[in-house]
């Protein structure tokens, strides 16, 4: 199977990640960012494999399907043998 990740995904993550640690710098490190980010990222890798397909329930992931993986909500398609991820929101950020 091969993922590719939209910039959009990225940005999402790196966004939420870097707005905590602005928030929280006496206790948050930017090694704790990087760390985040990084396993956020890896954990794509587990959509399809452990993290089961759902139907989504944001309305503007609506025709994608949807992926939960820890505080993770990820939209992806899947194109022949490559899941495309088109979009990543944390769970604080679902509405």
């Amino acid at each position: 199977m091969r993922y590719v990740i939209k910039p959009l995904a990225i940005r999402k993550i790196r966004s939420f990640y870097r707005n905590v640690y602005k928030k929280y710098p006496n206790t948050y490190a930017y090694a704790d960012m990087l760390r985040y980010i990084n396993a956020t990222v890896d954990a794509i890798y587990s959509i399809e494999v452990t993290a089961l397909r759902r139907k989504p329930t944001v309305e503007h992931w609506q025709g994608w399907n949807m992926a939960h993986v820890g505080n993770w909500y990820y939209a992806y398609t899947i194109d022949d043998n490559t899941i495309v991820i088109h979009d990543a929101s944390h769970t604080q950020n679902m509405k």
